[in-house]
């Protein structure tokens, strides 16, 4: 078995579970447990000498914990910080003392030792806990707290730390997760969204390329940089992120022709604002050479996809065709495979992109203009490899998209009931 990561909250009866059934299938003979049993036991030793005390080994250093006991272990703190068992966490910690500075989850993780984890679930009583008993990554915890919103948390560690500098990088975590009271301790602590030179520091790249979609949120942090001294961009595609109309409106009496634009990934995604890594900042339908109301789709930009729709957008805009073919396809697409589709699925509600779905068939969509699409996910996403979708209607995009967590069945209905075919 390839190295395991433990879940967030690993279960113990589970991996009691799995160590059975891996026990069972070495005795079997099963080439992958064999594999298994060679590669993670210290020891040689066959399948039949093979005990569960074995397996249980076997599966811990998978997990790459040292030992079975030590898997247990985290297991238990990490149950006890979740229940908000205090006296079970000083229990542990005082038994085990290297229990303290060692990552919660075994392995090294953004989740971190047993006060930074606490720091995520906002458990104040038990970080007193650990602080009293040595506990050491204060600053880390901070940040973590700040990610998850816990602003009382976040000002509990600050004082426990003794009121430390903010330090570089503060506002990312929150800018990650798009969460604006994390961003507001932050900068209430004084970190800085850019230098003396007015030299950008805010991670305006995070905001914008996170896989997170609350417009709301974004919308704020971007403008809590800019009341904080942060110069953006005066483009169209920065007022759309920023959840501007009133800037939009400015720019299309600048320019009649804004309606008709499509824009770069570059100026959808500007290096000016740290902007880089395009398998990041797209992660459905592809961004680079759309239009706004691609954008408003992708962003979940209801009221500036009305707006635009309002004043006139053709519904039916294609992005641009480059040197290979590939491009020309609608914002209909992008309601069928889009990031709001895949928190949607992920959560189990209903996708996000079907409303938006219903007003671009209502303005006039077409549902089976055809184009052609490639397609290549960030490898946190599973399979990154380059998939190609040539001359492909909306139905068949979604049909054929190697990653279904990303496709909107509700959107796909809507589009077969308006007379799409594939």
């Amino acid at each position: 078995m390839p190295a395991r990561h433990l879940p967030v909250r690993p279960n113990l009866d589970q991996l009691r579970h799995q160590a059975r059934d891996l026990l069972r299938a070495i005795r079997r003979g099963d080439p992958e447990a064999l594999a298994d049993l060679q590669e993670f036991h210290p020891r040689p030793t066959t399948p039949e000498m093979v005990k569960l005390a074995d397996a249980q080994l076997v599966l811990a250093r998978a997990y790459q914990a040292p030992s079975w006991p030590r898997l247990v272990q985290a297991c238990d703190l990490v149950d006890a910080i979740w229940q908000d068992d205090v006296q079970m966490v000083r229990t542990l910690v005082t038994k085990h003392p290297a229990l303290l500075h060692e990552p919660a989850l075994v392995r090294e993780s953004n989740w971190g030792p047993p006060m930074s984890y606490a720091a995520n679930l906002g458990r104040d009583a038990i970080i007193h806990v650990l602080h009293g008993l040595g506990a050491t990554d204060h600053l880390h915890a901070i940040e973590r707290a700040a990610l998850q919103g816990k602003v009382g948390t976040a000002h509990l560690l600050h004082e426990l730390a003794g009121k430390p500098a903010v330090p570089e990088g503060a506002l990312s975590g929150s800018a990650y997760t798009l969460n604006v009271a994390g961003t507001e301790f932050a900068l209430g602590l004084g970190a800085k969204v850019a230098d003396a030179d007015g030299r950008r520091l805010a991670p305006v790249d995070v905001v914008l390329e996170t896989d997170s979609r609350t417009p709301p949120a974004k919308h704020r942090i971007l403008e809590l940089y800019s009341e904080h001294g942060l110069a953006l961009p005066d483009t169209p595609v920065m007022a759309l992120h920023r959840g501007r109309i009133d800037l939009l409106e400015q720019h299309l009496r600048r320019d009649p022709d804004l309606l008709r634009r499509t824009y770069s990934q570059e100026e959808i995604y500007p290096p000016s604002m740290g902007c880089r890594d395009p398998l990041n900042a797209t992660v459905g339908t592809p961004l680079g050479g759309t239009s706004l109301l691609h954008l408003c789709v992708d962003y979940d930009e209801m009221d500036i996809l009305r707006w635009l729709l309002d004043r006139g957008m053709n519904p039916n805009l294609p992005a641009r065709v480059g040197p290979s073919g590939f491009g020309g396809y609608t914002a209909l697409f992008c309601t069928v495979v889009s990031q709001p589709n895949f928190w949607m699925n992920f959560n189990g509600s209903r996708p996000m992109a079907a409303p938006i779905t219903e007003l671009l068939l209502a303005c006039g969509a077409d549902p089976n203009v055809r184009a052609s699409i490639w397609k290549q996910l960030h490898p946190g996403h599973g399979d990154s490899t380059r998939h190609e979708y040539r001359d492909v209607t909306a139905l068949s995009w979604g049909r054929r998209f190697h990653a279904p967590i990303f496709v909107s069945q509700p959107a796909m209905q809507l589009i077969a009931d308006a007379g799409g075919v594939e």
